[in-house]
Order: structure tokens, then C-alpha cells, then sequence
């Protein structure tokens, strides 16, 4: 049976000496697990592609509220560090793995965040349509890069947000060269199936050397990536998310419980919802295999 827990209860664990990476963490889902985190004494990297909006919510961040009644912003600030991270571009994961390694020398959990959901057709600087590179190689790549420092820290955790909307993965057309664009939903929900793919590709691949990988899906979550809509598409998206969407707090409740909760000790590769394995599909080896092999590709 695998542990199980309420959303929004308390995560009974002290997290002092543990070092976290969440990518994304300038706003939205990421930002609030990095929040959950830090209040556990975590020692939170927050991984963001602009400085100055990561310092900006380290601050925030770094300030607690109304309802914290824990340490003072001081000490909030000293467990919390802005560090630069392009997702989808490769030097940028390269350089700053090499300086989380060299800064700690540890990394207990990795939390795979950052994500974009483009309304129209974008390639990066690399060529790779950037759907694709920030949501899929962007998880791979940083896994690749920090494994060896998980594995040298374990027992340790990466915890990779997916999502339920997850279909129609090509890998004859990763780039949606060929296929309508349709305001982007495709392409996302293509990285979503991937997410999902690659990380039980990755909880067999690190499980012998004590690292665990999960996904979860956040549930309908009004962040910054709910905005990016564009004419009545987005008007109409805004409005749902607006009406029917979670916080961004209750939408990183499973990825922090995920990073920290001590019962999950061992357990690994399954896909969570509400602090609840749920059924998750994409789990065929051969599928998962050429998934592997083509991202392997560009890694």
C-alpha cells in the first residue's frame, strides 16, 4: 500500500540540512513549493530564468505572512538562494548543476517545475521547437545533470509535475513541424504524456542507486501559464481558470508533500494527484524505449 495523505495537512518532517532545487520558482506552483519547502528548514534553490523576478519572490518568500508563525525573514532568506536556470537552454542547465555541485556539495530533491504553454509556435536559439525543450528536455536534461549528485546524496527525491492533460505524443514530429498549432494545447499536452514517460523511464534508472521519481498532476492551477492565451482563446481560458482554478498553494501541496514526506522513503515511479496515486497510463516499455532514445538525442 502506498502512503497516503489529505491536501493541505501537515507534512510532519524537519528538513534542516537538506538542500531542494524547483525549478520555475519565480511564481505560480513553483514559487509555493518553494515556499513549503523553506518553512520545513529546507535550504530551497530557487532555479528561474530572470534574476530579478526570482530575487523579487525570494523576498516575498523570505517575508512570510499573516498566518507563518515560524522564523523571522532573516533567517527565512539564508535558506533561500536565487540561482540562474534557462530550462531549455543546455548550457544554462549545464552551468547551473555545476554550481549547485560546487556550492553544496549534496541535493537531496529535485522538483521539475518549470513549464510553458506557448500560443504560438516558437524555436530556441538550439532550433527545437521550445514547447518541447523548456517541458521535456528541460525536465531530462536537469535530471541527467544533477543524478549524480542525487545519487551521491540519496536517500534523495525528484518529483516532476505533469499533468492529466497528456495525449498525442509524435515522435515522428516532437517539434509540431507538421502538425496545426492550435493555440499550443498540442504541443503541451504532447510534453505532459512525456513528462509522465520519461520519469518512469528515470525511477528505473536511478531506483538501484536510492533516488525516487514521481509525477503528479497539480489539478486546474491559475498561474501565469493560464495568461499566455491570446484574442477570445485566451479571454475564455482565463475565465476558466479563473472561475474553476486552485491557488497556486493548493496546486504545489502535492509536490512539496512528494518532496518531503518521510513515508515515501523507497517508494517510487508512480503518478499522484491530491496526495493520491492515481492510474496513469504510458507505461508500455517499447513506447517508453524510443521516447528514451529520441530525447537521449538531443541530452
Amino acid at each position: 500500500m502506498t502512503p497516503r495523505g489529505r491536501p493541505g495537512e501537515p507534512i510532519p518532517c524537519d528538513l534542516t540540512g537538506a538542500v531542494v532545487v524547483v525549478t520555475g520558482a519565480s511564481a505560480g506552483i513553483g514559487k509555493e513549493v518553494a515556499r513549503g519547502l523553506v518553512r520545513r528548514n529546507a535550504h530551497v534553490v530557487l532555479a528561474c530564468r530572470d534574476r530579478a523576478r526570482g530575487e523579487a519572490a525570494r523576498a516575498d518568500l523570505a517575508r512570510g505572512d499573516a498566518a507563518w508563525h515560524g522564523p523571522g525573514p532573516d533567517e527565512l532568506g539564508r535558506r533561500l538562494e536565487v540561482a540562474l536556470l534557462d530550462a531549455a537552454d543546455p548550457a544554462s542547465i549545464a552551468a547551473f548543476a555545476a554550481g549547485v555541485a560546487a556550492r553544496h556539495g549534496r541535493l537531496d530533491a529535485l522538483v521539475n517545475n518549470a513549464g510553458v504553454w506557448l500560443p504560438r509556435r516558437e524555436e530556441t536559439p538550439e532550433g527545437l521547437e521550445r514547447t518541447f525543450a523548456t517541458n521535456v528536455l528541460g525536465y531530462h536534461r536537469l535530471t541527467r545533470a544533477l543524478a549524480p549528485l542525487l545519487a551521491a546524496s540519496a536517500p534523495a527525491r525528484v518529483v516532476n509535475v505533469a499533468s492529466r492533460m497528456a495525449w498525442g505524443l509524435d515522435l515522428g514530429d516532437l517539434g509540431f513541424a507538421r502538425r496545426a498549432w492550435g493555440r499550443g494545447a498540442g504541443a503541451y499536452a504532447q510534453s505532459k504524456q512525456a513528462n509522465r514517460m520519461l520519469s518512469w523511464s528515470w525511477a528505473e534508472r536511478l531506483r538501484p542507486q536510492g533516488v525516487t521519481v514521481h509525477a503528479l498532476h497539480p489539478g486546474v492551477v491559475a498561474t501565469e501559464i493560464a495568461r499566455a492565451g491570446r484574442g477570445l482563446v485566451g479571454l475564455g481560458a482565463r475565465a476558466y481558470f479563473a472561475l474553476v482554478g486552485r491557488s497556486p498553494a493548493e496546486g504545489a501541496d502535492t509536490a512539496v508533500w512528494l518532496a518531503a514526506e518521510p513515508a515515501l522513503d523507497g517508494v517510487t515511479g508512480l503518478f499522484w494527484q491530491d496526495r493520491r496515486e492515481v492510474a496513469c497510463g504510458f507505461r508500455d516499455p517499447a513506447a517508453r524505449a524510443a521516447l528514451w532514445e529520441a530525447v537521449e538525442a538531443f541530452a
